[in-house]
């Protein structure tokens, strides 16, 4: 439950912030963002080989909506936020959670999936 609500409140903080900062690109800080995260799964999986595989290509798969998004089309950072979303809930599934930090994909859900809703409003 806690780490719901930091990610929903992490989630909007971050929305509160870029919204008043005008200067900035949204796609570019979104696309970075979405860049980000989909690392982050790297840097903790490092320790077994097979699963950093895999978490290196899903952060290529990441990398090429956070492009896209970043240079076309918001619509691409939204499904990129989406999919990462879906990414997190299912990881426990088909990866090693024990690698993750304790409830990690309850707040990187929440917080792809409002940022995914609050791009596509």
């Amino acid at each position: 439950m806690i780490a719901t609500l930091i990610g929903i409140s992490s989630s909007l903080t971050t929305i509160l912030i870029f919204h008043f900062l005008k200067r900035f690109d949204k796609n570019t800080i979104y696309g970075l963002i979405l860049a980000g995260i989909a690392f982050l799964y790297v840097g903790y999986t490092w320790s077994n080989l097979e699963v950093a595989i895999a978490s290196f290509l899903q952060t290529l798969f990441f990398l090429l909506f956070a492009y896209f998004g970043i240079r076309k089309n918001v619509y691409f950072l939204v499904a990129g936020y989406f999919l990462h979303g879906v990414w997190d809930g299912v990881y426990p599934l088909i990866g090693s959670p024990d690698l993750l930090p304790p409830d990690y994909d309850y707040f990187c859900f929440d917080v792809d999936f409002i940022i995914a809703i609050y791009l596509l409003i």
